[in-house]
């Protein structure tokens, strides 16, 4: 293992560098020709969507390049032409790429014909498309109950996919769909729904054109939706305050250089961020309430001065209690746990109380702590005062981290399946639709340990590193009796599988989609409700690559070839011929969704129904929006422990590593660097460089890592970083946040010991 090399963070994003980057890594996998082909085509209106963030494209005019670094890297990454297939594994053995890094084994290529790793066998070889099925739909028929089978989803899947995917499913007698939003922003579709009735953001694009303040809470866009920049780089030029709280002061929150704008490149660039407070790891709700607590404050000297009280009063439950809660709240804790002063906090309340519209964006920051639904109520509690919705330039803003993750959530893809979505497929269909709810991602992940379940279908993603306990969940997968990955390239989760196992080759976005009736295009709803199609253009590298709407059709056809009941006997061959079909049903299954097939085709695709930001209608319990109240958890260390929250570098989109520098905070050449305050390394008696030991300590049990280079940086007293999934070992199946059940990569407690590398 190399030694990483350590140098000063950046303090400008964007820019030359991030252009010599994606050149760079575009050119040396695909060449000139291709490279200029896709990157042309990325996010365009006839063009596809990029396979990164969900972070929507303008409506109008478009950029000629409308994509980030990571975009880039991405579709370079999906459009190259190095083959994974029987050759390959012929040569490699499954012992021989356990040891490959998981840089190695994402850069090996694409997987161009369906792959069978028999019982005992130990290398990969080739099976018919054909015979797949045969193992697949045999496999199924045989389990004695459909909840045997869990059926995972990545945020890959496009919307006529998805439909599919969970109709297959349903029909197949269970609600085992569990998703990668169970992993991200789970937290943020309870937290939403419970308090404002809609389980996604209230906020469009534009809207960040009209926001005077910006509150950018648990999130790092410049490395993980590097496009937000744009957004806010132009609210900034416009006067818009943008507030920064995060443990890290992120580079892309500091300045960032438009790398469209040449002139540019080498300057300090645009400031973004007027306000940064470093808050300790899972100290969101303490310092959301002292900002709160300050409004209060000068609230009570002039009723009506801060809070929107006509708004309150006509739209909103339970104030009173939430400000009486609020009253009450300690000073002292909420300095102890963020780890502020009061003069900070009451910077950022200055800054809130003068704002006429404001929007509040977060991410994974927030959602996978331990207490992140609470988290995120305060996040509405905060918009409730001020009257932020259903306003142009206010709203929540949930930034989501996958393509159409939130589109999958659209079609169906959800463990606890709403009653009237099961009526709509009952009416269309003419079934009785499984109403108990199913598995979410770590529920499947016990019961594959205790052998309750026995096949698992993955619909894209990289499972077994996206989810926590790795060596939990490794033995869990062993357990099963068949796994079954949909996929376009290698990963570690590929080697680690059931008794028999199958990889089956599917369509990037990039590709080319052509059935007897036609190029096929697909369609998307990015993180503001967008729906547009996406069309890719490459040729397939094989023709053993099958879409995912294809697979999922053939599959379902057979799998309910002998079954007696009609509904089961849907022409799913000819929906995979022909989207516009696929369309038409979910027009007709899914509200918003009118004129499907006609409105799709537009340049820039429509806007989904969102009642909150439409009409300021509030679909909860009593109509309307909820404050909710909390305490503070107070988080209890030991003397030589931390708490750890796991981040990814700049070189990597989820799970997918692109290369081992994280150039914006100065890591190269490495991954296993843990980031520690200056002060905490002294007192536990180490020294920047040095190489440790990680443990994780929850409930009476410890998992550990070992080698972790020690780096110095600007992060709170007691708090620590490292990388996923290196360190997704370190958080224990059971240690999730309440009643989102996502796994607490933002709230492990740590020890740490001397390695014995030198």
């Amino acid at each position: 293992m190399k030694t990483p090399k350590i140098s000063s963070p950046k303090l400008n994003a964007g820019g030359l560098s991030s252009v010599v980057s994606s050149l760079k890594f575009t050119l040396s996998e695909l060449g000139p020709l291709r490279s200029f082909s896709e990157l042309k085509n990325i996010n365009q209106k006839n063009g596809f969507d990029c396979p990164g963030c969900a972070w929507p494209d303008p409506d109008d005019r478009r950029d000629l390049t409308e994509f980030c670094e990571n975009g880039a890297k991405a579709i370079a990454e999906e459009a190259t032409q190095k083959r994974v297939d029987a050759a390959f594994f012929k040569k490699h053995s499954i012992q021989e790429l356990l040891s490959w890094s998981d840089f190695e084994l994402g850069k090996s290529g694409r997987f161009t014909e369906p792959l069978i790793l028999k019982e005992n066998a130990t290398h990969y070889e080739s099976i018919t498309w054909a015979n797949a099925f045969e193992e697949i739909a045999n496999e199924l028929n045989q389990l004695k109950s459909p909840d045997e089978a869990v059926f995972y989803t990545s945020g890959r899947t496009s919307n006529e996919a998805a439909f599919l995917y969970q109709l297959f499913v349903r029909l197949y007698g269970t609600n085992n769909l569990p998703d990668c939003s169970n992993m991200c922003h789970e937290s943020s579709g309870v937290a939403l729904k419970e308090s404002i009735g809609v389980g996604k953001g209230s906020v469009t694009l534009d809207d960040f054109n009209f926001a005077d303040c910006i509150l950018v809470i648990g999130q790092n866009p410049g490395t993980n939706h590097p496009r937000m920049l744009t957004a806010l780089q132009k609210a900034s030029r416009n006067g818009c305050k943008i507030i920064s709280i995060n443990p890290l002061f992120e580079t892309g929150l500091k300045s960032f250089a438009h790398p469209q704008e040449f002139w540019r490149w080498f300057g300090r660039g645009t400031p973004i961020a007027s306000l940064h407070l470093p808050i300790r790891v899972n100290s969101d709700i303490a310092v959301l309430q002292g900002i709160m607590k300050e409004m209060l404050f000068e609230e009570d000297k002039l009723p009506g001065s801060i809070f929107d009280l006509e708004f309150i009063k006509t739209h909103c439950s339970d104030f009173e209690i939430f400000k009486e809660n609020l009253r009450n709240v300690n000073w002292e804790v909420i300095i102890e746990q963020t780890g502020l002063s009061r003069e900070n906090i009451r910077a950022a309340a200055d800054i809130i109380m003068k704002s006429k519209n404001m929007i509040c964006c977060w991410a994974m920051g927030l959602t996978q702590q331990t207490h992140a639904v609470e988290a995120i109520e305060e996040v509405v509690n905060l918009l409730l005062l001020g009257g932020h919705f259903g306003r142009k330039g206010a709203g929540v803003c949930p930034v989501r981290g996958h393509s159409n993750v939130q589109g999958d959530r659209t079609m169906g893809i959800y463990e606890k399946p709403a009653p009237d979505f099961l009526k709509a497929l009952k009416k269309e269909f003419h079934f009785e639709p499984p109403d108990k709810n199913g598995f979410d991602t770590v529920e499947s992940i016990k019961k594959m340990h205790n052998k309750e379940v026995h096949l698992f279908f993955a619909m894209g993603g990289n499972f077994l590193l996206a989810t926590p306990d790795t060596e939990f969940t490794e033995e869990a997968l062993k357990n099963c009796s068949l796994t079954v990955q949909v996929s376009t390239k290698l990963n570690r989760g590929h080697l680690i599988t059931g008794k028999r196992a199958l990889i089956l080759p599917c369509l990037g976005r990039s590709d080319l989609d052509i059935k007897e009736s036609g190029p096929q295009f697909v369609t998307v709803e990015n993180s503001m409700g967008v729906v547009h199609s996406s069309r890719g253009n490459l040729v397939p590298l094989s023709t053993e690559q099958k879409s995912e709407v294809a697979i999922v059709a053939e599959l379902a056809a057979l799998t309910f070839k002998n079954s007696p009941e009609s509904s089961k006997k849907l022409d799913w061959l000819k929906l995979a011929k022909n989207y516009d079909l696929i369309r038409d049903l979910i027009e007709r299954v899914i509200p918003g969704f009118e004129n499907f097939n006609i409105r799709v085709r537009k340049p820039s695709g429509f806007y989904l129904p969102n009642q909150v930001r439409d009409s300021k209608q509030f679909e909860t319990s009593n109509s309307k929006a909820k404050f909710k109240r909390h305490q503070i958890s107070e988080m209890k260390l030991e003397r030589d422990q931390l708490v750890l929250m796991t981040l990814r570098s700049h070189d990597q989109f989820n799970t997918t590593i692109y290369g081992l520098d994280d150039r914006y905070r100065g890591v190269k050449n490495g991954r296993k660097v843990i980031f520690l305050n200056a002060n905490d390394i002294n007192e536990l008696g180490f020294e920047a460089g040095d190489f440790v030991d990680i443990t994780s300590h929850f409930a009476g049990q410890k998992r550990s890592v070992r080698e972790f280079m020690i780096v110095k940086y600007e992060i709170p007293k007691k708090c620590a970083a490292a990388y996923f999934p290196e360190t997704n070992i370190l958080v224990p199946i059971d240690s999730v946040a309440g009643r989102s059940n996502t796994p607490t990569y933002k709230s492990i407690i740590i020890s740490l010991a001397a390695s014995n590398k030198k």
